[in-house]
């Protein structure tokens, strides 16, 4: 398995409902406003198993002081493989220094971020106006 970590929004949507269906998250149910989002993020990193998405994680900065980390996914089968941990390296070239860098996560992730250096916001509760349901 070679798999490349690109910084590109040269991306088609079938691949990205693909590998979002594949999560069953919500956001593939509104394919045109998902393909809108990611491709208007001020960072789309996305992980290649030749001409085969398998992952990809998506920034919203202000450019200076504070990164917001919406999406990160790889496919099912490569899950367990490293490509989540190569797309956080990606985001860490760009993003190390700034003040603070923000997440969501639940389940399972929240061991996988952890192992990547991100920990509890000190006493705060995430908060969200959600329309999906899978959380």
């Amino acid at each position: 398995m070679n798999i490349k970590i690109l910084e590109t929004k040269e991306i088609n949507i079938e691949d990205i409902i693909r590998l979002y269906k594949a999560n069953e998250w919500s956001s593939a149910e509104k394919p045109d406003l998902l393909y809108k989002g990611l491709l208007n993020s001020e960072t789309l990193i996305t992980a290649w198993d030749d001409t085969k998405l398998v992952g990809l994680g998506n920034a919203i900065s202000d450019g200076y002081l504070t990164v917001y980390y919406p999406h990160l996914l790889v496919l099912p089968e490569y899950q367990g493989k490293g490509i989540g941990k190569m797309i956080c390296d990606k985001m860490q070239e760009k993003y190390r220094d700034f003040h603070m860098q923000m997440l969501t996560a639940d389940g399972k992730s929240i061991d996988f971020y952890k192992k990547n250096g991100f920990e509890r916001a000190g006493q705060t509760e995430p908060m969200w106006i959600y329309q999906g349901n899978e959380h």
